[in-house]
């Protein structure tokens, strides 16, 4: 062979081994870094939360206005303080009403001396009709005078019970009194705390008349009888039952969760225009005591517990694809797989087939070239 012969088989040579080293090795694919999550036995739950948020309410809440208007001249608590049952909160300008009930019993006492007085004289006048009629059986007295005696029993027997009635009559313009009197004062209807005040001494408040909304004057609600309530999708109602186990989140409480259980399921759907169909559930805490730190009108969100299995094959809910599969790491590649779930919520799903306890299963699904068949190679492990 020439020597041009020889520089042509160089030539070739050359450019065989470019065209294999740039597919080899400069066209060669990248791995893709990926997150992988270890399937290893853990505890997973089949939950039910509400389809918007909640809110913090409480058993007993009054919002209380005085039952006539007047001039404010007392308040017995301001916004946040506790008050006890029967505490004064408000009282209003009362001196016409006072002299009126003032009025009233003495009006009474006097009806009542009148009423004694006039059933003495009628017990005498009887005493006197007795005596006289012994007489006249006698024949001391005559019939005349006994007729004219009994005469003056009756009358006075009359006067006694007509003054009864108007010591009666007297004893009810006391008590109408006393009740008006009563509506110059608000009192707390039971324990709790005043939670708004929109009046100060010396202002005027009007009540609020039929058909009118007007706001109240006092606010007082009992913040120890605390719960949750929240609507979830009618769909979900059937699994609920009352005593469920409940987690309940607070935004005000950010990354904590509470236990509670569901203590009430509304026996209707809600049918609201424009929303979907739902049902109203409420919750109570298992820890009273916390719940006195609650402000009602938080939001608040409940995850009820239908069931719980522990020990069994989990991963994460997200790393189950379309169809039930899932990208399984073999070596440098992914490999979909098909597996069977049993309970799931939102973190974890249970694998009933398809997976065993080892095993790594791709969890950065975010990306495209993350898919089956990939070159991978796993930069970090999900938090199991």
């Amino acid at each position: 062979m020439n020597s041009k012969g020889r520089r042509r088989l160089v030539i070739i040579a050359i450019l065989l081994l470019s065209g294999v080293f740039t597919r080899y090795v400069l066209l060669k694919p990248k791995p893709v870094e990926i997150t992988a999550y270890t399937v290893q036995p853990g505890k997973v739950e089949e939950t039910v939360t509400n389809s918007k948020a909640g809110t913090v309410k409480v058993r007993r809440r009054a919002k209380l206005s005085p039952a006539m208007g007047g001039r404010v001249v007392f308040l017995g608590a301001r916004e946040g303080d506790k008050v006890a049952a029967g505490q004064v909160l408000l009282r209003l300008e009362d001196s016409d009403l006072r002299a009126s009930l003032q009025l009233a019993e003495r009006g009474y006492q006097a009806a009542q001396s009148t009423a004694r007085e006039s059933c003495l004289a009628a017990d005498w006048a009887a005493r006197e009709l007795e005596r006289n009629r012994l007489l006249n059986k006698q024949g001391i007295v005559s019939d005349a005078t006994v007729d004219q005696l009994s005469n003056k029993n009756d009358a006075a027997r009359a006067r006694c019970e007509a003054s009864k009635s108007e010591a009666k009559r007297a004893q009810a313009a006391v008590e109408v009194a006393q009740a008006n009197w009563k509506k110059t004062e608000l009192r707390a209807p039971f324990d709790g705390i005043l939670a708004q005040l929109t009046t100060e001494v010396g202002e005027w408040i009007t009540p609020s008349p039929p058909g009118v909304p007007i706001p109240p004057v006092l606010d007082i609600l009992d913040n120890a009888g605390v719960y949750i309530q929240t609507p979830i999708d009618e769909t979900d109602a059937g699994k609920l039952q009352v005593g469920m186990s409940a987690r309940i989140s607070l935004d005000p409480y950010p990354d904590q969760t509470f236990q509670g259980r569901v203590t009430r399921i509304a026996p209707f759907v809600q049918d609201i225009e424009g929303q979907n169909r739902t049902v109203d559930i409420e919750a109570e805490f298992s820890d009273s005591g916390f719940t006195k730190k609650l402000l009602p009108g938080t939001s608040a969100d409940i995850e009820v517990i239908v069931q719980s299995r522990e020990n069994v094959l989990r991963i994460p809910t997200y790393a189950l694809l379309e169809g039930n599969r899932v990208l399984l790491v073999e070596g440098k590649r992914l490999a979909a797989r098909n597996v069977k779930p049993g309970l799931r919520n939102w973190e974890f799903a249970e694998i009933l087939q398809g997976l065993k306890q080892g095993d790594r299963i791709a969890v950065s699904l975010d990306r495209a070239e993350v898919k089956e068949g990939a070159l991978v190679t796993v930069s970090g492990e999900a938090e199991k």
